[in-house]
Formats: C-alpha cells, structure tokens, sequence
C-alpha cells in the first residue's frame, strides 16, 4: 500500500505570493507524489485567493461541519482546486467570519489581525476533521507554518483515540517566520476540546515561540525549513532530542525529505 503524507501548509504558491515557504508548499507535495507516495494538500482560503482564476469549488460532502471555538459555531467550508501540470489537488479550509478579508495574517496596515487565534484554532481543527471525514490515515502529517502549529497537540491529544492516526509521525518543519504580536489573551481556552487537560494548554501564552514549543512537544522530528534560522530556535530544537533534518538546499530536498520519511514511518 502506498504510503500517505499530509502537508498542512499556511501558504502555497500560485494561490499566494511566492516565498520560499509557498515554493515548498507547492513543489514539495508534488516532488513526495512523484516518489510514489499519496498525499493530501491543506492550506487556509484567505480571501486574497481569486476563487474564479483558481477554479476553487466547495466539496459538498466534507463541508456543513461547524467548530465549537469559545463556545461559539463556526461552519466549516472545504474548497478544493487542482493545479493540473502537478496533477495535485489543494483542499481549502474557509470560514466567512474568519477568511474573508483580502489580506492573510495581517490588515493592510500590517496590523497582526486580533483574531489569530481563533483563525489557528479553526485552520488545524479544520484539517483534521476533513481527514477524519476522508476516513484517510496519514503516515507522515508534515507541518508548515505557524498557523499548523496546534496541529500536533490535536493528534496526540483530542484525535488520540482516532484508529486514524495510530501510526502517524508528525514533522514540524521550522522557518524565520516569526512574530512580535501576541495572540489573544485567550488563546489557551480557545485551543481545548475534549481530550485536552488544562495542563497541556499552560505552554500556549500567546507568543510565536510558545507555538513552537508546543507543536515540537508533540512532533516526532523537525525539518529546518530555512538556511539560517535564528539560533534561539535551533537551541529549542536540539533539546528536543528529536530526529532532525537540517535544510537542505533547492535542488535536492524532495529526495531528502522522501528519505527522512521513510526513516520515521512503521512498517
């Protein structure tokens, strides 16, 4: 059986700018489906993405779903686009209240939008449940971006008992894509869902470094998404104890990558 890898990306290119993040959003998977893996693409429906151009469609069957964050509903909409010359489909996670403004993380003044959070929340929650949905058992779950960041708390934690993701390794790729604002006040209390202790939620303060933290609490290995990333992060990393790739350049990451895959998934 061919083995399964989910990217959970913040951004991929053509449906954002290209950076070197949303390059490897887009040529990463199609490189993994290439060495004859299956794979699944996530990435949130900010409003900046031109639905018409990119020939998004809602997939009926996975939305209708609504996410309970602070006890309020929010419905879950999946789109879906397909980026023919890879022949790789993008599953889309959408929310009116939370995806339609025409900028991604930040307004037009560059002001850290104060719902962050609850979008984070939303973005991870979003993908997993969409997997559970596909009734699709991910090998590998790969994590890009700080807005995946909660997605290995919600395995190991509030999808634990789920025979879906009994033998999935999670890897937390790292970047300089740091930021000074802080999330809502709220945050950790927006983050729980059954399964989920007070005590697990005490590392999420509201800062960038404390994401980290806890997403490589729960990861099984890190990639070094960039060339040089900031020392404090390389220090948080190596104390992990975890297996860890270090970056690789442009030309030959795809195979680097495959193969650091391989090393972690149980045969």
């Amino acid at each position: 059986m061919k083995k399964r890898v989910l990217f959970v990306n913040q951004e991929i290119m053509p449906y954002l700018p290209e950076t070197h993040r949303s390059k490897i959003g887009r040529f990463l998977p199609q490189g993994i489906q290439e060495k004859g893996k299956e794979i699944r693409t996530f990435m949130p429906r900010f409003g900046s993405i031109n639905e018409r151009r990119n020939q998004l469609h809602e997939v009926i069957r996975l939305s209708g779903m609504n996410l309970i964050i602070d006890d309020h509903d929010h419905p879950l909409i999946i789109k879906v686009a397909s980026i023919q010359q890879a022949r790789m489909q993008v599953y889309f996670i959408d929310n009116e209240e939370y995806f339609k403004r025409k900028f991604t993380t930040v307004d037009a003044k560059g002001k850290f939008y104060d719902d962050n959070d609850e979008r984070t929340v939303f973005f991870s929650r979003g993908v997993l449940e969409t997997v559970k949905k596909l009734g699709w058992a991910p090998d590998i779950v790969h994590c890009h971006g700080w807005m995946a960041s909660l997605v290995p708390l919600y395995i190991r934690k509030a999808f634990k008992d789920n025979p879906l993701f009994n033998d999935t390794k999670i890897i937390v790729s790292l970047y300089n894509d740091q930021f000074d604002a802080k999330l809502n006040d709220s945050f950790s209390k927006k983050i729980k869902m059954e399964g989920i202790d007070e005590s697990d939620l005490e590392i999420y303060k509201g800062s960038y470094k404390d994401m980290m933290l806890g997403a490589l609490k729960y990861a099984d290995a890190i990639i070094y998404g960039a060339e040089e990333l900031d020392a404090e992060y390389v220090e948080m990393a190596e104390k992990t104890g975890l297996p860890i790739l270090t970056y690789q350049g442009e030309e030959d990451y795809v195979d680097a990558y495959n193969t650091f895959y391989d090393s972690l998934i149980v045969e």
